[in-house]
C-alpha cells in the first residue's frame, strides 16, 4: 500500500493501479501540503495527478507515460510534465463537460502526442510555488 508521493518519482505501476483512487487523492493532497504548494481547488488538483499518474501506469496502452518522459526530455520536472498532461486532460474534460459530448480518446491523445515545455509555459506557465 502506498503512503507517501512525490511527482518527481514515478510510482511502481502495479502499487499504483491496486490503490484505491481516493486513497490515491489523499495522497497526493497530503504531498501538496507538506511541500507547501497552495492550490485553488486541492481535491480537483488531486484528481488530475491521480488521472495522469494512472494513463501512466497503463504502460504503453496510452501514450501518457511517453509524453510525460518526452516532456522530461525537454527538462521539465516530471512533477511539471504530470502538469502539463492534467492541462490537457482538464481541457478535454472540461470540454466534455460544457457541450455534453463526450471526450474523444483519439483527439484527447493527439493533443498529449502534441504537448511540448514550450507550449504548455506559453499557455499556463508553472504552476505556483511549484
Amino acid at each position: 500500500m502506498l503512503t507517501k508521493y512525490d511527482p518527481d518519482r514515478a510510482p511502481d505501476p502495479q502499487r499504483w493501479r491496486a490503490q484505491n483512487e481516493m486513497d490515491l487523492m489523499d495522497i497526493v493532497q497530503r504531498y501538496h501540503r507538506r511541500a507547501g504548494i497552495r492550490l485553488p481547488d486541492e481535491r480537483i488538483h488531486a484528481a488530475l495527478h491521480v488521472m495522469v499518474e494512472n494513463q501512466v501506469a497503463l504502460g504503453a496502452q496510452t501514450p501518457v507515460g511517453e509524453a510525460v518522459d518526452r516532456l522530461m526530455g525537454e527538462g521539465m520536472s516530471r512533477h511539471d510534465a504530470i502538469h502539463a498532461v492534467g492541462a490537457v486532460l482538464d481541457k478535454h474534460v472540461f470540454q466534455a463537460h460544457s457541450t455534453g459530448i463526450p471526450v474523444s480518446r483519439e483527439a484527447y491523445y493527439a493533443d498529449i502526442r502534441a504537448v511540448t515545455k514550450e507550449g504548455w509555459l506559453a499557455e499556463f506557465g508553472p504552476a505556483p510555488d511549484a
